[in-house]
């Protein structure tokens, strides 16, 4: 090994480090398994041979499709430490959606769960990552540790498809140094330390679980536990018995932990950390939630794909007036807001968050125009219209695609949701644009009922609040809104789907 690549900052790095200042303490938990950090660093190791033992080469791209699990992370620090590219694939997709990023990625081999294996193309190449006698996690055992190259920071460690709610997804291309830079980021910005007890219920492939939390907190040297999904019954017994006291969810999940019946009389004293993002919270729905549990600190976490996805935080005693706000940049970004001509707006007018940080990916693989479109001027322009005050907070309008244009105004959706969440009978909402012949886009609200409620009553209650050009002209009642894998509500298939209509 030579002096540089000793030096190279990498993503498994980080698992090596953790392991020798603390190897005899628990690293992650998983159902009736426990991996100590010493434990982990040898099964990597030992998972990275295996995966070169394939045939794989440094640079080969390496699809995930699976559910969490102690395996999951696992192959993906053994992919990072052989030099492969992890591609994490959402385990809800089927068909021509999974198709396409196993193509998009040119995956030589896809990690799978074996009673998902059946959903994959034939072409494909699998490994079980558990439950086989043939898995990745039973051929530890006679595997030898890792003897190849160590890759270096430059080296990509990662495809992270974006979401895809505008346009099909695209890979945006990690490396190991935009990805420990980011971790350094959230572990100042979100206070992660190592006596925290954090739970990662929220899915693996999503970068928000894996890069803002699972792989900080093992920078830190936390004890973590790894769950399959956030089921509410278990992380309030998991609260209450003191194996939690810090969790992430995006707004669907609290807005469902804050539904529950049992959340007025669940003791939940022991969470200290709540975090919240990968899309916007209402205001009235986080009011609530500060209500009930008035000494919890509350974390917003905002941030994309493209940037590792962490780029702002408003911490616990920032809340205070500004409970709308995104936050400020953390440690290693760097953010404006432009206006269409690409100058500075002033603070208080809106425009559109660009970045600049060692957290930006290299771009989008396989796709150099929508790299070019995004990255300009040596700025990555994000697609967020937002605002920001004179004391350097940024407070989301809506994104760029979602502004709806109403008789040539522009209405900001979120607006218009926040009043419909103040109505006790709203439990989910989202406001679209759709075509009209006298408005260009009449402003439209998608509404979950959480009771008895009628059109006309949302109506009047919006016009109450809003001002006349804001307010819905129309209310649609649905079972349930559309939402991808971070849960982000597919505006897009709501467009589509009521424009038909």
């Amino acid at each position: 090994m030579t002096v540089a690549a000793g030096r190279s900052v990498t993503v498994d790095g980080v698992l090596r480090r953790s392991s020798r200042r603390t190897p005899a303490r628990v690293a992650v938990h998983y159902g009736e398994r426990s991996w100590t950090y010493a434990e982990l660093e040898d099964a990597v190791s030992r998972a990275a041979q295996v995966l070169r033992d394939t045939g794989l080469a440094p640079g080969d791209r390496v699809g995930a499709y699976g559910h969490n699990s102690d395996a999951y992370l696992i192959a993906f620090l053994a992919c990072a430490r052989a030099g492969l590219v992890h591609v994490p694939v959402n385990h809800n997709l089927t068909g021509d959606d999974l198709t396409y990023i196993l193509d998009q990625s040119g995956s030589a081999l896809v990690l799978t769960d074996p009673h998902l294996a059946d959903r994959l193309p034939d072409s494909v190449r699998t490994l079980a990552l558990r439950d086989t006698d043939d898995s990745l996690l039973a051929r530890l055992a006679t595997a030898a540790p890792y003897d190849g190259e160590e890759p270096r920071a430059e080296n990509l460690t990662q495809l992270l498809y974006t979401s895809g709610t505008t346009a099909l997804p695209k890979g945006a291309m990690m490396t190991h140094r935009a990805l420990v830079h980011e971790y350094l980021s959230a572990i100042a910005a979100l206070d992660l330390q190592a006596g925290d007890r954090p739970v990662h219920a929220l899915p693996l492939y999503h970068s928000a679980q894996l890069h803002v939390f699972l792989l900080p907190y093992l920078a830190v040297g936390a004890e973590n536990v790894i769950l399959d999904a956030p089921d509410g019954d278990t992380l309030f017994d998991m609260i209450e018995t003191g194996r939690a006291d810090s969790v992430f969810a995006p707004p669907t999940v609290w807005i469902g932990l804050s539904n529950r019946p049992d959340f007025a009389t669940r003791d939940l004293s022991g969470l200290r950390k709540a975090y919240y993002g990968a899309s916007i919270m209402p205001v009235p729905v986080l009011e609530r939630l500060k209500e009930r549990l008035p000494k919890l600190a509350f974390y917003n976490c905002f941030g994309q794909s493209e940037i590792g996805p962490l780029s702002m935080v408003l911490g616990p005693y920032e809340h205070k007036g500004r409970m709308d706000s995104c936050g400020r940049p953390v440690l290693f970004v760097e953010a404006r807001v432009v206006d269409e001509s690409g100058k500075d707006a002033p603070d208080g007018e809106q425009g559109e968050i660009v970045y600049q940080s060692p957290q930006l990916c290299e771009g989008y693989w396989e796709k150099p125009d929508e790299t070019d479109s995004a990255f300009r001027d040596g700025w990555f322009h994000s697609g967020d219209l937002a605002v920001r005050d004179a004391e350097g907070y940024f407070t989301i309008v809506d994104r760029v695609k979602d502004v709806i244009n109403s008789g040539g105004v522009l209405v900001a959706s979120r607006q218009v949701e926040d009043v419909l969440y103040t109505h006790e009978q709203v439990a989910e909402v989202a406001v679209i644009g759709l075509p009209d012949p006298k408005w260009i886009e009449a402003v439209t609200a998608v509404v979950v009922p959480r009771g008895e409620v009628t059109e006309d009553d949302l109506l009047a209650h919006a016009r109450e609040k809003l001002a006349g050009f804001k307010a819905p002209k129309t209310v649609l009642f649905v079972d349930e809104l559309p939402r991808n894998a971070s849960g982000k509500i597919l505006k897009r298939e709501l467009r589509d789907r009521f424009a038909e209509a």
